[in-house]
């Protein structure tokens, strides 16, 4: 095992194909200082998965650069959105099935790559800003594993949204089999699983997998755009509500264990934050509020 948390076999494969360039870009955009010149400063993170000749295919080192991009992003005081999405014309044709020919005849390694998926992707649950897929082109298996641990989807009219798995003799196992029936009903999930098709932007909008379709031109400015309004928010009440949201919604527990637990949250932000009566004072001197995170 490396310092890193990765094993050396990992590392090893990691470094089998040298790239010159990285296999997630990542680009800040400053979105101003929320609540005038004496508000806190607020920036957006646009993730490219950038494996374009492969269709943003993931392999080892794609989830290690996502993996430390996550810390860095985990320590980032004036973040407050992430954009993820693919370079070129997929957003991910999901796992490298050229090097799975090897992975799959390690029981020890591949066993790892897959919990790797499941960690690197968790990760962005649980993050303290909304994730937000921006679905540009082929989406497929891994890719779609991926898009569903985020918080929600824009995507292009453009993008291909299916499983895929089972039209190459595999099966999901990143998260899809799980995951997917959760957000569109296991029969709607069965159908795309079993069939291996690909749903247009339109169905992926009516199924719930994406809140609404644009044109390609206009998807990363819609995400931004998105992002800009979160700006406006506090950082820490943005926080709160997505541990609420994604804590219940992970945890697919009973409606009573559910409410105590949001009623729970509520009173601590509200009654410990300086926030909190910041926003009341705002509406009550009709200004914009100047939201520190505290």
């Amino acid at each position: 095992m490396t310092t890193s948390g990765w094993t050396d076999a990992e590392v090893a494969e990691t470094m089998s194909g040298e790239r010159t360039e990285p296999a997630v870009q990542v680009e800040e955009i400053q979105l101003g200082v929320a609540g005038g010149e004496t508000g806190t400063s607020r920036a957006a993170v646009v993730l490219t998965l950038s494996r374009p000749e492969r269709l943003n295919a993931i392999d080892w080192e794609m989830l290690r650069q996502l993996d430390a991009t996550i810390d860095d992003l985990s320590h980032q005081s004036d973040l407050c959105c992430v954009l993820l999405t693919g370079a070129g014309r997929a957003f991910s044709a999901g796992g490298d099935l050229d090097s799975y020919v090897e992975l799959q005849r390690d029981p020890v390694a591949f066993p790892r790559f897959v919990a790797d998926i499941h960690r690197v992707f968790g990760r962005l649950r649980d993050l303290p800003v909304p994730v937000v897929a921006l679905v540009n082109g082929v989406t497929a298996a891994g890719g779609l594993e991926l898009v569903l641990n985020c918080d929600f989807a824009l995507v292009a009219r453009s993008a291909r949204i299916g499983d895929g798995h089972l039209n190459f003799g595999q099966m999901g196992g990143g998260g899809v089999l799980t995951l997917l029936p959760r957000v569109v009903g296991l029969p709607r999930a069965s159908e795309l699983i079993f069939s291996g098709r690909f749903l247009s932007a339109d169905e992926a909008v009516e199924w719930g997998l994406a809140v609404r379709s644009v044109e390609d031109a206009e998807l990363r400015e819609s995400g931004l755009a998105f992002a800009r309004q979160v700006a406006r928010k506090s950082p820490l009440a943005v926080a709160n509500a997505k541990e609420v949201l994604q804590g219940l919604w992970a945890a697919n527990g009973d409606l009573a264990s559910g409410l105590r637990f949001e009623r729970e949250r509520n009173a601590y932000y509200c009654l410990t934050s300086e926030d909190a009566p910041e926003g009341l004072q705002a509406f009550r001197e009709k200004r914009e509020p100047r939201f520190h995170g505290r």
